[in-house]
Formats: C-alpha cells, structure tokens, sequence
C-alpha cells in the first residue's frame, strides 16, 4: 500500500485492493485505508473508505464485521447527508440488502431486530424513491430462512410483480434467489429454466454464475442430467476455488463428490480448504458445510473406509468415522442456534436431511484424476463362484456348475473352479474329478502351474481318458512357450501332436481332445512367429498357417452345438487373420477378422470377438476406412459387455474417441474419452493410460468450446505426462491446448506460464514452427495480463524465429504486437510508429520478392492490415497527445496510412471489399476529425456505393451501411450545406 497524501491517493489504493484476492488481508488492508481517510479531515473519503471496508467484508469469511462501519455510515447520513454525493448515496442504500441478509446469518441476532431492520428498510426506500423489490426480496429471504413457506409465497411473488429498479439485486442474482426457491419447492425444472440464462452466460457478476452452477447440481442429478451436473462442477469448482467467500458453494460441490461416487475428489476438496472447517465469521455457510462433510464422512463408512485418515481441522488427525460424528455435532449445534434464534425447527430439520441424502448416482465419472474408490467389502465367495449367495452347495453341485460354465467357455469359470478346489480339499474324489481340479487350477495359474498340467494329465489317463490326457500335456506344453521355453515346447508338442492323431485315427478319442491337441500346436507355432519378430521367414509362416488350416479341417462340420469346437474355428481364423497381416495383406486379415469376430459371436460367446473387432478397427483405421473402425470399435465394447476388463475398456474408449473426433462428432468423442479416462484410474493406469485418456477429453472439450471443464481435465493430466512416456510432443500439445483454455477464460498470466512452458521445450526441436507459434502467443497472453517488457520480450523472441523460418506473416504480426506494446508504455509513441514502420517494410519488401499469385495475394491483404493498424496507431496516440498541433499532424499522418490500406485492399477486388471499407469508413472519420467533413461524406457515400450490388455477407454489409449512415449523420450536422 503506498503513502495516503491525498484524496487521489487513497481512491487509487482502494481500487488496489480491490483486485487483491478475498480474505482477511484484504479485509486488514481496508482498515488501514479507513485510519488513512480520516486523517484526510474530508467526510467524501472516510464515506468512501467505510463503503470500500464495507465491500470487502461482505466478500470475505468475515461477513460478521459489516455491521459496525454501515452502523457509523447511516449515522452520518442522518446527521449530514450533503456529504454523501450520488455515488456514495446510492452506495448507502445498497448496502441496506446486505445487512438484511448479513442478519440472517448471524444466530446471535434476534429476530425481531431483523424484522426491525426491514421495516427500518422500506422506510427508507419509499423515502428515497425506490421500489419495493428489493425490500420485497429481503422479505422473501427472512421467511424461507424460518421455514414460513406461506409467508415467503406471498413475499416472493410481491418481489416478481414489483418493479426492477436501480436498488434491485443484478438480473444473474435474482435469478439465482429465484431459482433456488423453486429448487427448495421441488420444482427442479422450474428452478433450471429460470437458472438458464445465468448459465448461459447472458447474465452475470462478480458472483456468478459461481453460485448458480453449485445450487444447479443437485436437480440435476436428481433429473437425471448427469451430464449437465458433471460439466457444472468442473466449470464452477473452477470459479469458487480462490474465493475465500463462498464456502456455501463449495459445500455445493463437495455434496455433489458424496452423492455421485466420487468421495475421493470430495476428499481432495476438503483439503484445499482447511479454514472453511473453523472459520466463524459466516456462521450459515459454516453450518452448510459441516453438514456435507457429515454427508461426505458417512458415506465413506458406508463403503468401509470409516478408518481411513481424511483432511479435517487442523491441530490433530481425523478418522473418517471420527470427523463424521464432529461435523454433526458442529452442524447440529449451528442448527440449534438458528432455530433458538428463529422460533421454528426448520434449520435444524434442513440439515439432518441433508445429511441423510443416499447417493443419486452409483459413480459418475468427471474426467479429472482421482484416486480409485476401494471397499472393505468382500463379495461372498457364492456368489463368486456364480451360485445363489444365499445358498450353501454341496461339492457336487459346485462341481455341475463349473462343468457347465467351462464346457461353454463362460467368462467366470475360472472363479467356479477355485470355489470347487476349496471345497474339495480333504474330500476323497475319484480320479477324473481330481484330474480336473488339477487342470483348471493349472491354467489359473499359467507358467508357475506346468507341473500340475502333468498331473491332470496323469490322472485323465488313470480315469480313462487319453485323449484328454494328451490334451492337459499339449495346454502344458503352451504355457511353456509363454514362460519363454520355446524349443522345450516345440518339442513336447510334436510328439503329442503324432499321438493324438493316431489316437483319433483308432477311434480312442474324440474330435474335442484332438482339437485341443491340434489348437495348442497351433497357438506355439504362431508363437515361434511372434518370438521372431522381423526375421521370421516363409516356412516358419507357412507352418503356422497349415496349423491352422488343419484346425479348421479337423472341426469343418463337426461343431454342432460343441461351443468348444466353433471356438477353436474361431480361433483358426483369427490366426489366418493375423498371419495375413504379417505377410502384409490388410485386406485380407480385416476380412478374416471380421469372420473371426462373427464365429465368436454365432457361438454365443461375443466376450471372445472383443479382441479381433479391436485388431479389425485398427485396420480400418489403416485403410482409411473409419466407419469400419467406428463400428468394429463400438461391436467391441458391446462383445464385451460386463466381462470386459477395465483396461481393455479404456484402451476400446479411447480408441473410439479417436476415431469418433476425426470424424467430427465431438460430443460421442468426449463421451468415449470420458470413460476412458474413468476405466483407466480404475485399472489403476492413471499415469499411463489415464493421462492419455485426459489429454485427448480436454482437446475435444477445448474444440468444442468448454473451456473450464477443458482446463479441468487439462489441469490433471499435466502431472501424469512425462516425455519419457508420451513423448515430448504430447506434453507440449497438452500445455498448448491448456494455454489457449486459459486464455479464453481469461486467466492471462497461467496461460502465459503454460506458453513459455511449452516454448522452451519446443526450443530443442528441430522444425522450429511450434515454437515460434507458442512464443507468440505467450507474449499476446503476457500482453494481456499487463507484463509489457516481457510481452516485447517474447514477441521479439518469436520474430526471430519466424524471420529464420522465412515466415513473413508472423514476423509482420509480431511487429504489430510491438508496436501497440510500445503505445501501452509511457513515452513510447516514436518507438511504437517505428516498429509499425517496421512491419510495413518487412511486408513490402517480401511482396516484391514473391512470384507465386496466391502468395502476393496473402501478403497484399497482410499489407493492407499493416497499413490500416499503423493509422489506427497513430490516431490513438494523438487522442492521448495534449498539444493540438501534434494532434492535427499525428491525424494527418495516421489518414495517411488508412488512404494507402484503402488503395492496397481496392487492388484485391471483391475478396477484400469488407476490409477495403473498414478502412474507407476509418478514413472519413479521421477527415471528420480534421475538419473536412465533405471528404468525410464522400468517403461515407463511396462505401455506401460499394454494396450495391454486392454478394457480400448481408449482415457485414448492413453493418458498413449503418456505419456509413452515422457517419453522413455527423457531418451533415457539422456542415449543414
């Protein structure tokens, strides 16, 4: 704070400390500004400097400490309201709304002193002219905070039918106010179409839409528009974050993390405001936000983390369990004392309910990282098994049903085999039934299992089954081709693939074994093609291939209602599908995928398909053929259903989200990329797949025009990208897209930090363009958060490198960019005429060099920018000039430059008209200006003359028509000849 020596000193200081963000600093710093006032002995500055400590105390924690300085402020307007000019006057009145509600929230305030105060209120409002509505809206707050609901009816529609005045709250407020009553009827519908044009963005303040998108979140889910109530939380989480004032509507949004199965954001929310869980000053909000934590808390034991350590007041370590029973205590109490204070039980009523609320949906994905929600709760091992959980089987029934989900292939007949081997143990069994324990629990447990492959085998030939017997030992010789044993397993099934085919010649086993014989032989011979990666030679392929083909043969026919017999024909396709791939045929394995897929599904087992639709996609997408990779993607996901596992789900979503953003339909992409990024922190894959997942939802949302939510999502991506990972190119891309979010919010000086970011890492690649692109743009985001050297500094950076790229367009814009930097800077206005000179001949000097039409014609149209921003230069500098013959000669000189970008624009015909008039209407003014107002209106007559006629945009050319009128307008009333 500099030295109060004046008046204008100290109006500039409070405007100071206007801007500094909310909270008792700022709050400190306006009492010191009220001591300085009075020491100026002029009543106008103490008024102003009690309004300024007024305003600053209402948008702040300490909302209790109004009273006293608006206390003193009404006493000097009864005693001398002269001293009050309009301003401050109006100011007075103002803030009568504030100290209505600020009573309402403070229990230790009798009730009667607040209906007092609202008489106290008309009165002077009729006095002072002004209509009842926002007495009556006053009204309509003291009743719903009482729970009169008959009363705040008739308040609330004598607020409606009164008559808007200067004292009536902004329209993005009462809409706010109105809303939420609808919302607290039960009329969530009412409520969301009277919030539409705040959400919108037609109104708004400086406390909304902040306040409207927390109160719209719970109709929404309560609507079922999930998706509206996600976008509203990642927009207004955004907005209250640093605003030490809203704590109601943070409490908004931690309600919405405990009622949508997001506890652990709701956590993380908690954390970044440990001082919203003791400050006092607002005991409502304090109420509104224990009780959500109570809700928060209580849900988490729910789940079974009641032990878990959670964020709580600080000075000692809270339990879930232990910090619910607190906030209930806290928020009870609160309750109590609004209700002691209110004669009624409706505050303490509002909160247990509150508190009670069930979850409204199961778990609503955000896109943002959070941790994975885990339970303590265990699934009863019957239902694992795939049995009535409420039944108690007998081993025989176990062992019917896992027979029966692995004799078709189900997906959780590897659970059904466990629960029958923990029942079986100490249980005598016959051999067969052993030999099959045995085999299941060896494929449950791959390389570590290959002894028990012998065993089963062992005993499949004990209980009379060879065939079987040869099958368990080919499964075994599989497995050891995966664990890396290649030329053991080779081997093993060589002999094994020469017994089981005389064994089948004889007639001593079936078409089932000597399947699964031959499919074994043929999954390590495509291993052996795997393993060789690019060295693999013709008859290693051709081996795998007559493998196969012999698969096919053996089962052609024969399948019947076997699941097991179609699958393995399935399965020879996919391989046929893949080798084809290799031999690079992608025509033709994409055929053979596609029969893979549709085998797998004619068998009843589309959970199989998943794979080969996934490999089928990526080759459509090779071929170009996107439609095809859209819809094998989506038969994916769809094959899959509830079996498919969770990376699995976010690689298919991703990829579909790729694919669906490519072909132009961004919400379907940011839908996809949503779920892949909440599959992938399920799989617990945030930092690999979860961030590429987050990356690519926040360039859809970027393109689609949701810049907060894209920031969001941007914002929690950043800490999982790494280059070693993703690639240098991805993490710059993400800084890039983050940049451009935050500029668009106008969050300037982030958006220049992630510029600069992404620039320097840009700086070490070899094509160069990137980084020039980025440098510039970090200097337009330096230039609008007021850092003006740094600003020049990148521009002048990036100017460079687009001279060595031979990049005239850019260097002529960054010199631009200068040049109006320097007009910003005091003392400048030669140095900003020379870099504008500078962009002039750097643009002439490549137009005369250029050949190529289309070339001339971009540097003609970039010429006659130049041209017609160096008279816009020049003409804003002389408004800021005092002396009037430098204002005359900057004018002339300013003509000058907008006369040549008139000519330069004419010389490109009708592809530059609008431009070309832009500056004829710019160059009457500044004749208007000169005194020449005949040259004025010819000019004003000439682009009037320009649209006759013209296919020009209608709307452009209204605009230029009116613009001409105004124009005719003036002079003609300056010279009436």
């Amino acid at each position: 704070m500099g030295e109060i020596t004046d008046f204008d000193s100290l109006r500039r200081a409070m405007a100071e400390n206007g801007e500094q963000p909310e909270g008792p600093a700022r709050n400190a710093r306006a009492e010191r500004l009220l001591a300085e006032a009075e020491k100026l002995n002029i009543p106008l500055a103490v008024i102003e400097a009690l309004g300024h400590q007024l305003k600053v105390y209402n948008y702040s924690s300490e909302k209790a400490k109004m009273f006293v300085p608006f206390a003193r402020l009404l006493r000097m307007w009864d005693e001398r309201p002269e001293d009050f000019d309009e301003d401050e006057t109006h100011s007075l009145h103002w803030v009568f709304k504030w100290m209505s509600s600020g009573m309402l929230d403070q229990p230790h305030i009798p009730l009667a002193s607040i209906e007092k105060w609202l008489g106290e209120m008309e009165h002077r409002y009729r006095l002072a002219g002004h209509s009842e509505r926002a007495v009556r809206s006053a009204e309509f707050s003291v009743a719903a905070h009482v729970g009169d609901v008959a009363r705040a009816e008739r308040a609330y529609a004598a607020w409606l039918a009164a008559d808007r005045d200067s004292m009536a709250d902004c329209h993005a407020c009462e809409l706010h106010g109105q809303g939420w009553w609808q919302a607290e009827r039960g009329r969530d519908v009412a409520a969301l179409r009277l919030w539409g044009p705040v959400l919108e963005g037609e109104f708004t303040c400086a406390h909304e839409p902040h306040t409207v998108l927390a109160s719209s979140l719970v109709p929404l889910l309560r609507l079922g528009r999930e998706d509206e109530a996600r976008a509203n939380h990642l927009r207004g989480f955004r907005l209250v974050r640093a605003m030490e004032s809203m704590r109601g509507a943070y409490a908004d949004h931690v309600e919405f993390c405990a009622l949508t199965g997001n506890e652990a954001r709701g956590l993380e929310l908690l954390a970044e405001r440990p001082a919203y869980f003791t400050d006092d000053g607002h005991p409502r909000s304090k109420l509104d936000f224990m009780a959500v934590v109570a809700l928060l808390m209580d849900r988490l034991s729910t789940l079974g983390l009641g032990d878990q350590q959670v964020p709580g007041p600080a000075g000692r370590g809270w339990t879930a369990r232990e910090l619910a029973a607190h906030a209930r205590g806290e928020a009870l109490a609160l309750a109590a004392r609004f209700d002691e204070r209110n004669g009624t039980a409706h505050i303490s009523e509002r909160a247990r309910a509150r508190m009670a609320q069930r979850p409204l949906v199961e778990r609503l994905p955000l896109g943002v990282r959070t941790a994975v929600r885990t339970t303590t709760v265990a699934a009863p091992a019957a239902a694992r098994a795939g049995v009535p959980e409420h039944a108690e089987p007998d081993l025989s029934t176990l062992l019917a049903e896992a027979r029966r989900l692995s004799d078709t292939l189900q997906p959780n007949a590897v659970e059904a085999w466990a629960a029958v081997s923990r029942a079986a143990e100490g249980v005598e069994l016959d051999a067969r039934d052993r030999a099959e324990i045995a085999d299941h629990r060896a494929m449950d447990l791959g390389p570590e299992g290959i002894a028990l492959f012998e065993q089963a085998a062992e005993l499949y030939a004990e209980a009379g089954d060879p065939g079987e017997a040869l099958a368990a030992r080919a499964r075994g010789a599989y497995v050891r081709a995966l664990a890396g044993q290649l030329p053991e397993a080779l081997a093993a099934i060589t002999d094994l693939y020469d017994r089981v085919l005389a064994l089948y010649a004889e007639d001593g086993t079936e078409v089932r074994q000597t399947a699964a014989v031959l499919m074994s032989r043929a999954r390590i011979l495509m291993r052996r093609v795997h393993e060789a990666e690019d060295t693999v030679d013709q008859a290693v392929l051709a081996d795998a291939e007559t493998a196969a083909r012999e698969v096919l043969a053996l089962v052609d026919g024969r399948a019947g209602d076997d699941v097991r017999l179609a699958s393995r024909a399935a399965e020879a396709q996919a391989m046929l599908a893949e080798l084809a791939a290799l031999a690079g045929d992608v025509e033709r394995a994409a055929e053979l995928f596609a029969r893979a897929s549709a085998a797998f599904v004619g068998a009843g087992l589309p959970w199989f398909a998943v794979e080969y639709e996934a490999r089928l996609a990526g080759l459509a997408h090779h071929l170009g053929d996107t439609a095809e990779a859209e819809r094998a993607l989506r038969a994916a996901l769809e094959h899959g259903g509830p079996h498919l596992e969770a990376p699995g789900r976010a690689q298919l979503h991703l990829q579909l989200a790729e694919v669906l953003g490519g072909r132009g339909l961004p919400e379907e992409a940011a839908e996809h990329a949503l779920q892949a990024a909440h599959w992938a922190d399920e799989a617990g894959e945030s930092r690999t797949l979860g961030a590429w997942a987050r990356h690519q939802l926040g360039g859809v949302l970027l393109r689609q025009g949701r810049f907060a939510e894209a920031a969001e999502v941007l914002e929690s991506a950043l800490p999982d990208l790494s280059a070693e990972t993703h690639g240098e190119g991805l993490v710059v891309q993400t800084q890039w897209w983050l940049g451009d979010c935050l500029s668009e919010l106008g969050e300037h000086r982030a958006a220049a930090e992630r510029r600069l970011q992404a620039a320097e890492t840009a700086r070490h690649w070899p094509e160069q363009h990137d980084h020039a692109t980025l440098a510039h743009l970090a200097a337009e985001s330096l230039g609008h958060a007021g850092l003006l050297s740094e600003a020049d500094e990148a521009y002048t950076r990036a100017g460079t490198l687009w001279r060595d790229l031979g990049n005239v367009h850019g260097l002529v814009r960054s010199l631009r960019a200068r040049a109006w930097l320097a007009l910003r800077v005091a003392d400048r206005d030669d140095r900003a005429s020379e870099l504008m000179a500078d962009a002039v001949g750097e643009c002439a000097a490549a137009l005369a060099a250029a050949h190529d039409e289309e070339a001339r014609d971009r540097l003609t149209a970039e010429l006659g920018q130049t041209h017609r921003q160096f008279g816009d230069l020049l003409a804003r500098s002389a408004a800021e000039d005092a002396e009037d013959e430098s204002i005359r000669a900057a004018l002339e000189a300013a003509l000058t430059q907008v006369t040549r970008a008139v000519e330069v624009f004419a010389s490109l015909g009708d592809e530059a008209l609008h431009s070309r008039t832009g500056a004829e209407l710019a160059a009457g003014w500044l004749e208007a200006d000169l005194g020449r107002p005949a040259q004025a209106a010819a000019r004003a007559r000439a682009v009037l003359a320009a649209y006759e006629g013209s296919g020009e945009n209608a709307e452009a050319a209204e605009e230029r028509r009116a613009e001409a009128g105004q124009m005719l307008q003036v002079v003609e009333e300056r010279d009436p000849r």
